[in-house]
């Protein structure tokens, strides 16, 4: 029955073809269906895995290729629970994106629906491979595809422009994993993730290791779009089509981090653990600058795609300070932020191409007022901002609470704050902009928001009751995931397993089955009283900083000079780095890969 684990990656590429094959002689009305039928059946595939991994580790071998004494001899899929969850993600927000797609594309519409089977057949191969040169070629097909959608809309120059600044700094990540990939080969004659985490396990790190092991993390921090390694992201969701923006914001990014927590635990949790502290330090810091900067960032942009593309870079950098702390129930709640934040954004995203559809713009400025005409998406939008905040029981919640657990208990007390702060601000940014587009506050001109050229046209004349159905339900579930009950217990129970590197070894490599107890009983979670207090701060800091950037010229003339001399500076200064140029965000790449590697060297080398 192991055999299951191949359907989530064999059933989208085969569909991709049988779509690009049939779509000729397919009737007009039914065109649409067979690719959402496909990634329908690869979600239902995804999710039977997961319910079977709760119980066990699963693993298949293709070719039936076994390891023969602890020596793999072929290629392997290993199905634990957060990795079919990644899986179920990306199959979930991909086939809502298809549905939402339907009649959406004008222009080679079988182009679009192939490319997309062929990202999620990209995410759900890396989500379950066994095999570290494996995963970059799944990286590398997700990268592909991914590059071929951003630019989709060719006949402009926008997306041409924000696909190759896309495909370059991406490229340059890809390099950085096959140049670490070889030098683990080179040092452990392996390529499997068990094998080689078997292998490193009991030496110290050596100048090779360290090298590898910065390689490897500093592309997958670009694909994560982690700062400095971001700068692509918003140009890349700023011209995508808005389906695409989609399954980017929710699933692509979050893949990154999946990869990085994969291959520490896996691969390098042996060498490293007694230094375990450098890398909690190298990538908290990144984690908390990330959050903070972003969220900023997002404050201050006008276009919603740009606006919603530095959020999604915020909640990266939350969740890469719970994969920092190193602990399973920061872990788990870094993949509870992972899911509901993935989908919540996603809504947002979808409630944005509703309003391309019906006004011609994106533009908040120019969406002034406008949104009148909508008031249940205007409800559905503002629902999505509130479970981004994370306000008790409500979205990212469950995510906040069991990650500020986890860093309370490290002793991290100021983590938490700062981590509302930027959870408040990047959601502050999203409700300003709700509330300026359905309600009409504000004023018509705000010179602090970044100007956006007028590249941005309709991309379809899709049927409105099936966008703003897939948007509500969308924003639904990521509400709902707010107060699942016994998600807190499964997701912990599932990081134990997940950082359980002797476990995962010898069930790939010694095929040692270990039974783990049924599913723990449904409880609502229950969130300490700091947690509920963050959720509601982070709400209350949500809400000022939506008045402030509406009303701010009603705050004393004294303060706002004040206020302009302290803060003035600082916004020029992110936004002349963020330049558009793409020779300076690889030079940014280069930058952060010798700081963090250098770091790195200084602090993890020898006993």
């Amino acid at each position: 029955m192991s055999t299951i684990l191949a359907f989530p990656v064999a059933l989208p590429l085969v569909g991709a073809a049988f779509v690009a094959l049939t779509d000729d002689w397919t009737p007009k009305a039914v065109k649409e269906f067979p690719a959402m039928l496909i990634a329908a059946a690869t979600v239902a595939f995804s999710t039977v895995i997961l319910v079977r991994s709760e119980r066990t580790t699963l693993v298949h071998w293709f070719g039936g290729w076994h390891p023969r004494h602890g020596l793999a001899l072929g290629v392997g899929f290993v199905a634990e629970p957060l990795g079919a969850g990644m899986a179920v993600l990306a199959g979930a927000l991909v086939t809502a994106s298809l549905v939402y797609s339907w009649r959406y594309m004008e222009e080679a519409p079988r182009l679009y629906r192939v490319l997309m089977l062929v990202f999620l057949a990209g995410m759900s191969g890396f989500a379950l491979s066994g095999d570290i040169f494996n995963m970059f070629v799944w990286f590398e097909l997700m990268g592909v595809a991914a590059y071929a959608l951003a630019g989709y809309s060719i006949e402009r120059l926008g997306p041409i422009q924000g696909a190759l600044n896309f495909a370059i700094t991406n490229t340059v990540a890809a390099l950085f994993l096959l140049f670490g990939t070889a030098l683990l080969y080179g040092h452990t004659g392996a390529l499997n993730l068990a094998q080689i985490g078997r292998s490193l396990a009991g030496h110290h790190a050596g100048g090779v290791v360290i090298v590898a092991f910065t390689l490897l993390v500093a592309g997958l921090l670009v694909k994560s779009a982690v700062v400095p390694f971001h700068f692509w992201l918003a140009d890349a969701y700023a011209v995508s089509p808005v389906p695409v923006c989609a399954v980017f914001a929710g699933a692509m990014s979050e893949v990154g981090l999946f990869g990085i927590a994969r291959w520490y635990w896996t691969v390098f949790s042996g060498p490293l653990d007694p230094h375990a502290h450098a890398v909690r330090d190298v990538l908290l810091a990144m984690g908390l600058v990330t959050a903070l900067v972003s969220a900023v960032m997002a404050f201050l942009q006008r276009h919603l795609k740009r606006l919603l593309a530095y959020t999604v870079i915020s909640h990266v950098g939350i969740a890469l300070c719970g994969i920092a702390l190193l602990d399973s129930k920061a872990l788990a709640g870094a993949a509870n932020l992972v899911i509901s934040n993935g989908f919540a954004t996603a809504g947002l995203f979808f409630a944005c191409g509703v309003l391309l559809r019906e006004f011609r713009t994106v533009d908040e400025l120019l969406l002034h007022g406008r949104g009148r005409a909508l008031p249940f998406l205007g409800v559905v939008v503002a629902l999505a901002a509130v479970a981004l905040v994370g306000v008790p029981y409500i979205g990212s919640f469950l995510g906040h609470s069991t990650l500020d657990e986890g860093a309370t208990e490290h002793g991290l007390r100021w983590l938490p704050p700062l981590l509302m702060l930027a959870t408040g601000i990047s959601a502050g940014a999203v409700l300003r902009a709700a509330a300026r587009i359905f309600l009409g506050w504000g004023p018509r001109e705000d010179s602090l928001l970044t100007p956006e050229p007028p590249d941005e046209v309709p991309e379809t004349q899709a049927s409105r009751p099936v966008m703003v159905a897939v948007t509500a339900v969308v924003v639904l579930i990521g509400i709902g995931l707010g107060f699942a009950p016994g998600l807190e217990d499964r997701s912990e129970h599932a990081s134990d397993r997940f950082r359980d590197r002797q476990a995962y070894v010898e069930r790939t490599l010694d095929g040692k089955v270990r039974r783990y107890g049924p599913p723990a009983p449904v409880v609502l979670h229950r969130a300490k009283p700091s947690s509920i207090a963050y959720g509601i701060g982070a709400l209350l800091i949500a809400i000022a900083t939506a008045a402030l950037g509406l009303y701010r010229r009603r705050v004393p003339a004294t303060a706002r000079r004040a206020g302009a001399r302290l803060l003035d500076p600082a916004v020029a200064g992110l936004k002349t780095v963020h330049s558009g140029v793409v020779g300076d965000y690889v030079m940014w790449i280069t930058v952060g890969t010798a700081l963090v590697g250098g770091v790195w060297a200084l602090t993890l080398h020898g006993p």
